[in-house]
């Protein structure tokens, strides 16, 4: 099926809309002064000072030509007066090369800090989301756009903060024109009027085309990862699929490429345009000083500092103009970083503040219960009952999507039960606050993370507050059996893992599961779920695993997930699954005696062995 073409006009945002995302920057700024106080208003210090300087200079440099054409004239010549003059500008160009280094540098520093700040609400609230917002692909969007604000913020701080040193400096040259000659206050509107319209007509359309490809920069991205990591190296060279890789992301960057094009020759064309009116009318200016100044109305001095003024009055309404439309722009970017960071969720999502039970008495009861992904309407479970009792271990078996996982997803709160409710010890687990509940858990999944950290750090990630506890850590490595790759390895406990930095050790499939179980066993937990995690040992080792999974946890809650029955089966109940629904329930005798799908699939793999 071929891939559908995006528009090459997208939804462009009016500059009243962009003009409203201004709103954002007060609290903005407000994130930033609590970022670095002190840094902050040293940065508005050297600013607003920084402000008059221009003005000055001009100034003194006007006074220093009006001197030097005194002393000609002069029959005794007096130069104190004039070596003054140029020792105060020279101080002031030093003061304000000091105050722009000052400036510059304190704009790096805060942007740095904000940066790395916002980048840590971004990871905290990404924590709160629900596991099935997050498998949203609208969410994603909003988390892009958010993210994307991140190495952007240091730009949006120095220009705003600019563009209020830049009012002080304009105000202070208006000033000194409207003092020798009023109507160059017309001109100078004339000059920079085609700028101002030429902003407008192009305010927001970065943004919007930015915003409308949000979903193939995700696309690209991973293009870029799937052609060139080493993860995928084997299949890409096994099957050749550089090319096809290279080509699609080729055809995807230069549509983008196009419509980028497009914008910038645009807004380059109308710019020129635009920039002619705006420097006739400054030359016109300048032709009206000269006059000036030949008629004996201003003298050279005069002439010097209005034509200095008026340039840099010309330059920094420019300047002021062209930066107040990438600060409306940005700012559509800081409204999306702050819109997600104020998403709200299911109130649920917190749980209530009923105290958890220090341990389990009656077990965890499903009723009735039944779940759907929202905008979709297929029952992926549906009419769940089962009570999984205090210290009994639970096993589900059943074909690949019968519903296995999403059970434990929403025994553990990741999903919310469409209909129906679990309960812990008769307590609804929505009474429990969410994150003190799932705490209450030890788990390790199938498709568990390969943490590229040390392998402390991979153990400890079943319980992170107890990283310091290196007999914890090796306790839990020695009933997974983890302990076993440690004396593999040459730096041990500290051996950096995968191969993406210096001296990482990869290790094999198996290896990473012992670690992985490991977790579990960090985490004196209530109750424990082991969902697929020996799929990548051998038989022998699995059930060694098992056989140490039972004896170990002797009087704990768990649940089991295997595709292979020799483990299961010394579950104390079976339960099996289909087509999202509890097709059998049982011990391994009673279910074998039923002759349903447990007995028939547990009779298939047996004959595969002989």
């Amino acid at each position: 099926m071929p891939r559908p073409q995006k528009s090459l006009e997208p939804n462009k945002f009016k500059f009243r809309e962009s003009f409203a995302s201004l709103k954002f920057v007060p609290r903005f700024f407000g994130e930033i002064r609590k970022v670095n106080p002190r840094l902050f208003y040293l940065n508005i210090f050297l600013r607003l000072t920084n402000a008059v300087l221009p003005v000055l200079m001009l100034w003194v440099g006007k006074l220093i030509i009006d001197e030097v054409v005194v002393q000609i004239a002069a029959d005794v010549k007096d130069l104190d007066h004039l070596w003054a003059l140029v020792a105060a500008e020279f101080a002031l160009a030093v003061l304000s090369d000091l105050f722009s280094r000052g400036i510059s540098l304190s704009d790096a520093l805060l942007g740095d800090q904000y940066s790395i700040n916002t980048s840590v609400k971004i990871i905290r609230k990404t924590s709160e989301v629900n596991l099935d917002e997050l498998e949203d692909s609208e969410f994603y969007d909003k988390l892009e756009r958010a993210r994307q604000q991140t190495t952007g913020r240091v730009g949006l701080m120095s220009n705003i903060l600019t563009q209020a040193e830049d009012i002080i400096v304009i105000a202070t040259l208006l000033a000194g024109v409207v003092v020798f000659e009023p109507w160059l206050i017309i001109l100078l509107v004339v000059s920079i009027v085609p700028t101002m319209i030429n902003e407008v007509k192009f305010s927001g359309t970065s943004y919007s085309l930015a915003r409308s490809w949000t979903q193939e920069r995700r696309e690209l991205d991973y293009l870029r990862y799937a052609g060139a990591s080493d993860v995928t190296a084997k299949e890409v060279k096994l099957f050749g699929l550089s090319d096809y890789l290279a080509n699609r992301f080729k055809g995807l960057s230069d549509l983008y490429y196009t419509q980028s094009k497009q914008l910038a020759k645009q807004r380059a064309g109308w710019g020129s345009f635009f920039n002619v009116i705006g420097t006739t009318a400054y030359y016109g200016a300048y032709v009206l000083i000269i006059f000036r100044t030949v008629a004996g109305v201003f003298s050279l001095g005069d002439l010097t500092f209005l034509s200095g003024s008026f340039n840099r009055l010309r330059q920094k309404l420019q300047g002021f103009f062209t930066r107040f439309t990438a600060i409306t722009e940005t700012a559509l970017y800081l409204q999306d970083y702050f819109e997600f960071l104020d998403l709200s969720y299911h109130e649920s999502a917190s749980g209530g503040k009923t105290p958890l039970p220090k341990e389990l008495k009656e077990g965890l009861e499903f009723r009735n219960v039944g779940f759907k992904y929202p905008k979709s309407e297929r029952w992926v479970v549906r009419n769940i009952n089962f009570k999984l009792k205090a210290e009994e271990k639970l096993a589900f078996v059943g074909e690949n999507g019968a519903g296995k996982t999403t059970l434990i997803k929403l025994l553990l709160q990741f999903y919310e039960p469409t209909e129906g409710e679990i309960l812990l010890d008769g307590i609804p687990v929505k009474q429990f606050d969410r994150a003190a509940y799932q705490r209450y858990f030890g788990v390790i999944f199938q498709d568990f993370v390969k943490f590229e950290l040390t392998l402390r750090e991979n153990i400890a990630m079943g319980e992170i507050t107890k990283i310091n506890d290196q007999g914890r850590i090796e306790g839990a490595a020695e009933k997974s059996l983890a302990n076993q790759v440690v004396s593999e390895l040459p730096f041990g406990y500290d051996q950096q893992l995968g191969k993406r930095f210096k001296q990482g050790k990869d290790l094999s499939g198996g290896q990473w599961q012992k670690i992985a179980i490991a977790r579990a066993y960090m985490k004196d937990a209530e109750v424990l779920i082991l969902d697929e995690p020996t799929s990548a040992l051998d038989a022998r080792a699995e059930t060694e695993a098992f056989d140490r999974f039972i004896k170990l946890t002797r009087g704990k809650t768990a649940v089991i997930i295997s595709h292979r029955f020799s483990t299961v089966r010394i579950a104390d109940r079976i339960m099996v699954l289909k087509d999202g629904a509890v097709l059998e329930l049982g011990t391994h005798e009673e279910l074998m005696q039923n002759n349903k799908l447990y007995s028939e699939l547990f009779n298939l793999q047996a004959a595969g062995y002989k």
